[in-house]
């Protein structure tokens, strides 16, 4: 069983950053798409942002221009780099993978509080 587990999740002020990293537990090469997923209080679980195994990368309009999704296939783990947080960012963040056999996996979340 694949395990992902995510981390970098805290409090911060609104303008500030912070760095979600997904370590996965075995080689993120067999992963076709790797991703992540926020849930904010009362509200379901929506994309953020995905890159696929060739790089290629996709945003929520909501955050576009302010977060970068990255990969390391050396190092097995999947990066969100979050800049100009605000209060609509809190949520819980969710890594998820798509293996190329169709299997999907979830990480448990990592907590994020944007407030002043």
């Amino acid at each position: 069983q694949v395990q992902l587990v995510e981390s970098g999740g805290g409090s911060v002020q609104p303008g500030g950053s912070l760095r979600l990293s997904c370590a996965a537990s075995e080689s993120i090469l067999r992963f076709n798409i790797m991703g992540w997923y926020r849930q904010a209080p009362g509200k379901g679980r929506e994309l953020v942002a995905l890159i696929s195994s060739t790089g290629t990368t996709n945003y929520a309009d909501s955050v576009k221009g302010r977060f970068t999704i990255s990969r390391d296939n050396a190092k097995n783990t999947v990066n969100l780099q979050m800049n100009t947080l605000n209060a609509e960012d809190t949520a819980v963040y969710y890594c998820n993978s798509h293996a190329f056999d169709g299997a999907m996996y979830w990480g448990k979340g990592t907590l994020v509080t944007v407030s002043s």
